[in-house]
């Protein structure tokens, strides 16, 4: 029975532990890297092929985002997750792979015209996208779902996003028993339209995020609305637009919410009627699933309007855009407005047209709302940069940079210590992952020192045994090398996935009626004499 941690550890994005017992082979969320990774990821201990099931927290592509890589290198296996997290996987990871064909078209483009011979190939497919999609098994929170013999689960609502949760896992080998329970992203209290994180009560072992574990959010009750249309009048006074980088599912549906309060207690003096653009046809499609599970993710405020009749993320004036015509309009109305766009970080998306319009405008706003990973633009940008390429060009910044400071979906180190401290005996052991470096070991020795936690903070390729509880393997941090890496064509890639998925599945043949495997391995052998060059 083994616990492997391969990603998110001293880095906040990509995140995925593996396990293993009974046989069975398991991960906990398998999400992209975002930003500058500063360590090394180890592979995943087995091939994609052998991989039985995946437990996912929830829906962002720090968690999700390698879930069709999975599929298209030979992953059949099933993917649990909530019931709201299964509608949001449903368009994120075909937006994920819609990005992925995208920028390589882009970079072939961009290839050609300087007649370099090296193609670039989509991570992965549309088509591994839809596939992945169809292993997904919706589940209901607190319902102890039975995976298989040996292994059970349960989702708990932890109040980070729609459908996220933290995941208890029972495992059974060798007639023994061992739970352990994985944290996700553990919610802010008190955040608009959700709920806050419920704790669990008993574990044998504890891995739990650490992204604030250095620091507190705003003390007592920041005034986000009062903040934010003091924001709008400010910029709609100079004639400017705020444009606000946002997360497509989550923040934005928070900042609708806002906004709709703004504009029915009239506060932006002079400007009551002011247009709000949705510039993300993702965000468009999130914000219809937030309102399909209201009734079970919703808190109370929001659920007060929802009874009265009143949609809590819509107003009069708000618009969504979905084609690629109808958002390079927004940038030629001249009104003062609001723009909310992805991606939340700059990296990739319309967010970076509307930066391209409004940066060098000294009358507009960049307002940052969310978490910028190291290495992004929007970290550069709320970092003091004076210039930066967008579309190849430089770009002067000009226009005034704020932040809703406190605006986060993450618990700051109190409600850390607060969802630790709900467990009514201490674990044997609490890994603590999902935090830069630095933020990562303070969060680590706070446990310790002051709270008399067994806790540990494991780099990539740290193989702890749950049966023993011990270490059988005590990594050591690997700094990122540049180095230059051969990848396989696309088509190449796939016929290497489905040779992992034949031997996958011949090692699974094992007490197989004899002649069942002859005949296996007669249609293996006519296959090679088939293909044989």
């Amino acid at each position: 029975m083994k616990l492997v941690f391969v990603g998110a550890d001293h880095e906040v994005t990509g995140s995925c532990h593996y396990l293993e017992a009974g046989g069975r082979h398991m991960l906990v969320d398998y999400g992209m890297e975002q930003g500058v990774n500063v360590f090394e990821n180890v592979p995943l201990p087995v091939d994609e092929a052998k991989i039985d099931f995946v437990f996912l927290t929830h829906a962002h592509v720090d968690h999700s985002g390698l879930l069709p890589l999975l599929y298209a290198r030979g992953f059949r296996g099933q993917v649990f997750m909530t019931d709201a997290t299964a509608d949001l996987c449903s368009i994120m990871l075909r937006d994920c792979a819609h990005i992925q064909v995208m920028e390589a078209e882009w970079k072939n483009r961009k290839a050609k015209r300087s007649e370099s011979l090296e193609a670039a190939e989509p991570l992965y497919t549309m088509e591994d996208a839809d596939g992945i999609i169809k292993r997904i098994v919706p589940c209901r929170y607190d319902s102890v779902v039975e995976v298989c013999e040996g292994i059970k689960i349960r989702f708990t609502d932890i109040g980070h996003l729609l459908g996220s949760s933290s995941i208890e896992v029972w495992l059974t080998e060798e007639g023994r028993t061992k739970k352990i329970v994985f944290s996700g992203d553990i919610g802010n209290k008190e955040q608009p339209l959700l709920k806050d994180p419920i704790p669990t009560e008993e574990a044998d072992y504890v891995v739990m995020e650490s992204t604030y574990g250095n620091r507190l959010h705003s003390p007592g009750h920041p005034d986000f609305i009062g903040e934010l249309a003091s924001i709008l009048k400010e910029t709609f006074d100079r004639g400017g637009n705020v444009v606000i980088p946002s997360f497509a599912v989550g923040r934005t549906q928070e900042m609708l919410y806002f906004l709709r309060k703004i504009k029915v207690e009239r506060m932006v003096e002079g400007h009551e009627n002011f247009p709000v653009y949705v510039d993300s046809p993702l965000a468009v499609e999130a914000t219809q699933i937030f309102q399909e599970n209201r009734y079970e993710c919703f808190d109370e405020d929001a659920l007060e309007l929802v009874r009265e009749g009143i949609n809590p993320i819509a107003f009069a004036g708000l618009k969504l855009t979905i084609t690629s015509e109808e958002s390079k309009e927004i940038n030629f109305i001249d009104t003062p407005k609001v723009i909310i766009s992805a991606s939340g970080m700059c990296e990739a998306g319309r967010i970076r047209h509307h930066l391209k319009h409004n940066l060098w405008r000294p009358e507009s706003t960049i307002l940052f709302v969310g978490y910028q990973a190291v290495g992004t633009l929007g970290r550069a940008i709320i970092e003091g940069a004076d210039e930066v390429k967008l579309f190849g060009e430089p770009i002067q910044v000009r226009a005034q940079i704020r932040q809703l400071v406190g605006m986060s979906g993450h618990a700051d180190k109190d409600g850390l210590l607060d969802w630790l401290n709900g467990f009514k005996e201490k674990p044997k052991k609490v890994f603590v992952v999902h935090g830069e470096d630095s933020v990562c070991m303070q969060f680590t020795e706070c446990l310790k020192m002051e709270y008399g936690q067994r806790a540990y903070a494991p780099y990539s390729g740290t193989v702890f045994n749950l049966l023993s509880n011990q270490f059988e393997y005590e990594a050591e941090p690997m700094p990122v090398k540049k180095t230059v890496r051969t990848v396989a064509s696309g088509v190449y890639a796939r016929l290497l996935a489905a040779a992992q998925r034949l031997l996958a599945l011949v090692q699974k043949s094992d007490g197989m009626a004899h002649k069942d495997m002859a005949k296996f391995a007669s249609q293996i052998n006519s296959l090679c004499d088939k293909w044989k060059v």
